[in-house]
């Protein structure tokens, strides 16, 4: 795509109806879900950051470069990210493969291969415009949760000089107070980070603690009932295990609830189905365009716009203040003309 064709590109996407009842929400009242898109966006460059199967076939990639792989367990792992539906069970399978035979997951090959393909995640940053946004909306108060394993949101803040906070299930003290909003910079990590990769999520006992905990699941699920969830980025996140476990199927009456989901509309049928299928869940799905390059700009947009928005307490006057003001005022008045 030439300049050309971005510059006109970029005057369709500013042209785009949004919402009212998205842009009037105000910040404290929405929770971010990123997805795969928002690193896709930010760091092109790195195709793991793209997709499930993408990271699983730069894991198996860097496993054979590093030679930690057998060759034959390379090609089996490659025909399963092809034909396997379930893409976190052949990622769970991989770590277990790079692990040692009493079934420990530490210590194990498969971080120095995530080290491998998201080594200097800060050298590839392209277009921030999103995490640019992201981070206007955390400073007014929006809560962040991602199924990224990637920190990039976290790295580009602190070089904004905010102080970022990776957090992930295995800390409940940290999840209570993120969920009760104590966190103002904090991302929670369902799946957990790349960092730790004993920490990460891949299947339903990697998380079992956490739903079955009555203390982290009401104040989680809290927040699905009382916050409006935006989905940016997000492809497959409502079909993700964990995700349906903290939040779709335990929370019930969905369809009072008001969230939103930004998807590209690359086919009308698909889209209007889609539309049709996630009102059953209270989500209500909207087309940033036609094609990817239009996400940042929509992005940029939408929170230019959900930060305008004055605080309905703003333009509420306080009788109390009124009568107060009033009383001050006749004291003064009555004390003069005596």
């Amino acid at each position: 795509m030439d300049s050309e064709e971005r510059t006109t590109n970029r005057s369709e996407q500013k042209s785009r109806k949004i919402l009212r009842s998205l842009i009037r929400k105000q910040p404290w009242d929405l929770l971010l879900v990123i997805g795969t898109g928002v690193s896709a966006a930010v760091a092109p460059e790195i195709p793991a950051l793209c997709s499930w199967r993408s990271c699983i076939e730069a894991v198996i990639e860097a496993a054979e470069q590093l030679e930690v792989l057998h060759p034959g367990d390379v090609a089996e792992f490659r025909k399963k990210v092809i034909k396997d539906r379930d893409l976190l069970v052949v990622a769970h399978d991989l770590i277990r493969k790079m692990s040692p035979r009493t079934g420990d997951t530490k210590p194990n090959f498969f971080q120095d291969c995530l080290m491998e393909v998201f080594d200097n995640l800060e050298q590839h940053i392209r277009n921030p415009v999103v995490l640019q946004s992201v981070l206007r909306l955390m400073e007014r108060g929006t809560m962040v949760l991602t199924t990224n394993y990637d920190n990039l949101l976290e790295i580009f803040g602190q070089q904004q000089g905010k102080p970022m906070e990776s957090l992930d299930l295995k800390d409940k003290d940290k999840v209570l107070q993120w969920a009760r909003g104590h966190i103002k910079y904090g991302v929670l990590h369902i799946h957990g980070l790349y960092t730790d990769p004993c920490g990460m999520v891949l299947d339903h006992s990697g998380y079992k603690d956490v739903t079955q905990d009555p203390e982290v699941m009401e104040v989680l699920q809290n927040l699905y009932l009382t916050k409006s969830f935006l989905f940016v980025g997000c492809g497959e996140t409502l079909h993700d295990q964990i995700f349906q476990a903290l939040f779709l199927y335990t929370v019930k009456n969905k369809v009072d609830l008001e969230h939103y989901m930004l998807v590209v509309k690359e086919n009308e049928d698909h889209f209007f189905k889609l539309q049709a299928d996630m009102l059953l869940h209270g989500i209500k799905v909207v087309s940033y365009g036609d094609c990817f390059e239009y996400f940042p700009a929509y992005v940029q947009d939408l929170t230019a716009q959900i930060c305008k928005q004055r605080s309905p307490d703003a333009d509420r006057v306080d009788s109390t203040t009124l009568l107060g003001k009033e009383y001050f005022y006749n004291t003064i008045f009555i004390s003069n003309k005596r």
